[in-house]
């Protein structure tokens, strides 16, 4: 089993998934949003299963310093904006990896990548 993190090294969930995965010896590819920005194509994966709205850290700085509490976009505009904008997302955004991986989450969820690692 493989596992793709992606998010920042200053997000503490991010870490936590880190090392969640790293305790249970399962090889990670790390992406470092700070590095090397989201593509469109990438979110659009999470989003397509979880709705772009799951997307969005309503919480963050970044949302509320660019005024998008009341921004009416659509959903193509939104996932180009946080690809532009990452520190708007909620982290960490995390998939399975290799033949038949189906697992996808958004944000710490460690009872669930406790199924992935149990099957």
């Amino acid at each position: 089993m493989e596992v793709q993190i992606f998010g920042v090294k200053k997000s503490a969930d991010t870490r936590k998934a880190l090392r969640f995965f790293s305790e249970r010896r399962i090889k990670t590819h790390f992406v470092d949003f700070a590095e090397r920005p989201a593509s469109p194509s990438e979110l659009r994966r999470f989003a397509q299963r979880y709705g772009v709205d799951a997307l969005i850290d309503r919480a963050s700085r970044p949302f509320a310093s660019l005024g998008m509490r009341h921004a009416a976009i659509s959903e193509e505009r939104w996932l180009d904006k946080l690809a532009e904008e990452p520190l708007m997302l909620r982290m960490p955004l995390v998939r399975e990896i290799g033949p038949g991986a189906k697992g996808l989450t958004i944000g710490l969820a460690e009872e669930e990548w406790r199924q992935w690692t149990t099957t």
